[in-house]
């Protein structure tokens, strides 16, 4: 007889392990799915954040930053260093350790919550509707068990969305998960998608001394960040050196040598062009992975770009079936999918308990975008063109780190911090960063907007001196023309 539990989880990404641990802490018999493997061949719970995105990026921008800054900026300092050599196979190795400390602790978390662990794919097996159980085939090599739960949250994330005349081999084209595996710096990288993925890979390996050139469909650059963000992050980049960004492209063509990639593709002038490159980075973006969930089988919803259809409390269109994170409508993003994770178990917890109101909803509105170059860029809420459009009344403040003490010492003085508020009301609209360290700064404008405080709400919190926060008071004090240090 098979086992049954309360809530099944399938996929063990930021999303899926942080739902069923909070189910299993609310009293519900949990078990989690997920059908990773590491390039040895093992389970690895995580899912792409831990594996392959998130966390093993930082660790190679971490270990490229300081060796970027050793190498063209500790001098100023007052700092000499001599012969600097990197080690790729080492640096690669510390990123490796790190993610492996990682996924082993989510199994201690399961063991510790007592979430049950289940290695394998999850599909949903079709049910009678008149059943109060779902029937889930979990299948890994061959081996077939199948459980029942309850309760079941689809949480299988997303894959790189492929290039057709592209395929990735991880030899010569990479996806995310061979460019966090190089093991010796390339000459000459490409990289095709000059978003979070494309600029954080093409950012540790122009770090490290390749040539990068990156090529983007869209007709301008981070089109998605404030208008004015995108603008400085773009001039700023421009100024370092082995990086060149090219908008407005059209890819023709990703022919292959023995030792090299030649792109061929029309320029924002209709030009024809090509690009000879020793490694390519294709990073146009990810598509919803419901590859084996059974979707179709048992009448599970998608949309038109493949999504899992779920309602504002993440609920799908079978009963007792919700999905969160990647695989749902939404930004592509961890937290996002932790906060979903969270929410769906209080809120099966509360159906449980026999409560008819859902759980409050997520707010989009409120979570926080964050891209790990250098300058780091961070962002939440609205931004102009947004407000512009949607015919909002607002306005503005702005401080440069230029102005702050603290950066000045640091040596990282680029960049700014722009606060958005409400014309009439002073509620805090957006807020947009590009400068030292904005991926921890945009916490207390998450704050912020969250608990709908105004310009002056910040503006009277007294921020520490010397810090890089004063940048985002002073900016908040902007808004009403009463920045104080410019």
């Amino acid at each position: 007889m098979s086992e049954t539990f309360d809530v099944a989880v399938i996929g063990a990404g930021p999303g899926g392990y942080v739902a069923a641990i909070r189910a299993a802490q609310l009293g519900l018999n949990t078990v989690c799915i997920d059908e990773w493997k590491n390039p040895k061949g093992k389970a690895s719970l995580g899912g792409t954040c831990l594996n392959v995105g998130c966390i093993p990026s930082k660790a190679l921008l971490e270990s490229s930053e300081k060796f970027f800054q050793i190498q063209h900026k500790v001098s100023a300092h007052g700092i000499t260093v001599q012969q600097v050599a990197v080690d790729i196979p080492a640096m690669v190795a510390r990123k490796d350790k790190i993610v492996a400390t990682f996924t082993t602790g989510i199994a201690s978390l399961f063991k510790k919550n007592k979430v049950k662990s289940m290695h394998g794919r999850g599909t949903l097996l079709k049910r009678e509707e008149s059943a109060n159980l779902w029937a889930i085939k979990v299948e890994d090599n061959g081996t077939v068990e199948t459980i029942q739960a309850k309760y079941v949250i689809v949480a299988t994330g997303s894959a790189p969305r492929p290039l057709p005349f592209a395929p990735i081999d991880n030899a010569m084209i990479l996806d995310n998960a061979g460019a966090l595996a190089l093991t010796e710096i390339p000459k000459r990288l490409g990289v095709i998608g000059a978003g979070v993925i494309g600029l954080e890979m093409g950012s540790v390996w122009r770090r490290l001394g390749s040539e990068v050139t990156i090529l983007e469909a869209m007709p301008g650059f981070l089109m998605a960040a404030d208008e004015q963000i995108a603008k400085e992050a773009k001039s700023m980049f421009a100024k370092e050196p082995g990086l060149q960004i090219n908008t407005g492209i059209n890819i023709n063509s990703v022919k292959l040598s023995e030792d090299s990639v030649v792109v061929s593709y029309s320029d924002a002038n209709n030009k024809e062009q090509h690009l000879e490159v020793d490694k390519l980075i294709v990073a146009i973006g990810r598509i919803p992975n419901t590859a084996g969930l059974g979707a179709q089988e048992v009448g599970l919803a998608l949309d038109e770009r493949g999504f899992v259809v779920v309602d504002a409390y993440c609920r799908t269109n079978l009963t007792n079936v919700y999905a969160v994170g990647d695989v749902v409508r939404g930004p592509m993003l961890a937290h996002k999918a932790s906060e979903e994770g969270v929410a769906v178990a209080e809120m099966i917890m509360q159906v449980e308990q026999g409560h008819a109101d859902p759980h409050e909803a997520v707010d989009f509105n409120t979570i926080p975008w964050v891209i790990y170059t250098a300058p780091e860029i961070a962002w939440v809420g609205k931004n102009e063109q947004e407000l512009r459009a949607a015919g909002v009344s607002y306005k503005t403040g702005q401080f440069p780190f230029m102005a702050n003490g603290r950066a000045r010492a640091m040596g990282e003085a680029g960049g700014f911090i722009k606060v958005l508020a409400d014309e009439k009301t002073d509620r805090i609209l957006g807020v947009h960063m590009i400068g030292p360290h904005v991926s921890e700064l945009i916490s207390e404008a998450v704050v912020a907007m969250r608990f709908s405080a105004s310009s002056q709400d910040i503006a009277c919190i007294v921020h520490a001196h010397p810090s890089l926060s004063e940048v985002f008071h002073e900016a908040v004090l902007s808004v009403d023309k009463r920045a104080l240090h410019i």
